[in-house]
């Protein structure tokens, strides 16, 4: 595609980047064909094309309007355009530069403002939220059907994590809302490692990803909560950490983009290249791993829920679905398996109606093989998901763990 960028935006930090992004898109139109937003609203310009075209326009010095930041706040950033693209479009890197020059130029009104600042004073804060989520749950019958939907329907209790006792060790990203919504997901994730002679190092310093803040226009905070986390994780680093973690996809995209996000930070760009290097998601952890030694016995019926920021962002898709396979579990089919669940992230909060029916439209595909529960990857989608007050959906690690043998007397569950 041909760019003539303007003067004024030839001086933003990223204006190569995006005319080199601009520059491989040959306008094909393939990325429509599996893009959420398009299959739904059938505008050409809620779909990767359009907005592509949209901050070219943008960049090239064309009048910015509501409209234009409307279509680009649509987009879920759920990659499948990335996923489906023969010309290999970095889009997201595109719409992260175009998002912020928009919302540079146009002032969102009063309610907007309010929701995203309060999500980002809320949602990367641990103990804040779990103070509101308790609270939530108290008052539950008497909120809203829109915030009771938000609360987890079963809070399942983090069992007690086994000691420090292992040469092998690894780091885990503790998450923002997962203590609060599913708090037994990392306490699980730790005991099945244990089990295979790996160590988990807690990392209480460590915070958000930075996700949150950066993909709600605030890109500078979530590039400060990045290197907060580099610098908590570097001691453990230098001292042999094997990896880093995550249990929810999200965050673990964000992390594997530190090196790319940093790669000007002349005080970080070597950190952050290492620890992208480090961040795994756990099913690269465990596929690496003997499992058989689990003894994992389990013939439940699920159905699993792949995000699209663990098989668009981080490529592995069939990952998952393969290991549980290989334990005993029997996986179900699902049909567009490919496409977006509808939480990506706040979007839940800020598309609520186009959400909703992604949401609605993914768990028919996922209950239409009749299965016992539904699993994931990351907490987002679990919650959301799980929020319909349909088919019970929970972090697989949950249900590897709930199948071990007792270290004690050997049996089953």
């Amino acid at each position: 595609m041909q760019t003539t960028l303007s003067e004024r935006a030839r001086q933003l930090p990223r204006a190569a980047e995006a005319e080199s992004i601009l520059r491989t898109c040959v306008h094909c139109g393939f990325c429509n064909a599996t893009c959420p937003t398009y299959q739904l609203l059938g505008d050409e310009l809620d779909g990767p094309r359009g907005r592509i075209y949209l901050i070219k326009q943008v960049l090239e010095g064309h009048e910015v309007t509501q409209k234009t930041q409307q279509h680009l706040d649509r987009c879920l950033s759920c990659r499948n355009c990335e996923t489906t693209c023969p010309s290999g479009v970095d889009y997201h890197n595109l719409l992260d530069i175009g998002r912020a020059v928009v919302d540079a130029a146009v002032p969102r009104p009063l309610g907007q403002r309010l929701l995203r600042e309060g999500l980002r004073a809320v949602v990367p804060n641990p103990e804040l939220f779990k103070r509101i989520v308790g609270s939530g749950q108290v008052f539950r019958a008497f909120l809203p059907n829109t915030l009771q939907i938000k609360l987890p329907r079963t809070v399942y209790p983090a069992k007690p994590r086994p000691p420090l006792r292992h040469a092998r060790h690894v780091l885990m990203l503790e998450g923002c809302v997962q203590p609060s919504l599913s708090p037994n997901t990392n306490a699980a994730t730790a005991r099945v490692l244990d089990r295979l002679g790996i160590s988990v190092i807690p990392t209480r310093e460590a915070g958000c990803c930075g996700a949150v803040d950066y993909h709600l226009n605030a890109q500078a905070a979530g590039l400060d909560r990045a290197r907060r986390n580099i610098d908590a994780w570097w001691p453990s680093i230098e001292q042999g950490a094997e990896a880093i973690v995550q249990t929810a996809s999200g965050c673990g995209a964000f992390i594997k983009d530190y090196g790319h996000l940093l790669s000007t930070d002349p005080a970080y760009a070597d950190k952050a290249k290492r620890v992208s290097a480090l961040a795994r998601d756990l099913v690269e952890v465990l596929r690496e791993e003997p499992l058989e030694k689990l003894g994992v016995h389990s013939d439940q019926r699920l159905a699993f829920h792949c995000p699209c920021t663990l098989q668009h962002a981080q490529k592995l898709g069939g990952a998952v679905e393969a290991m549980l396979t290989s334990l005993g579990f029997n996986l179900t089919s699902v049909p567009d398996s490919h496409l977006c669940c509808g939480s990506a992230g706040t979007y839940s909060l800020t598309q609520p109606e186009l959400s909703r029916q992604l949401r609605d439209n993914k768990l028919n595909g996922l209950e239409s093989g009749h299965p016992d529960i539904i699993v994931t990857a990351n907490i987002g989608c679990q919650s959301h998901l799980d929020g319909a007050g349909r088919t019970p959906v929970r972090h697989w690690i949950e249900l590897v763990e709930a199948a071990l043998p007792s270290p004690n007397t050997g049996e089953t569950p």
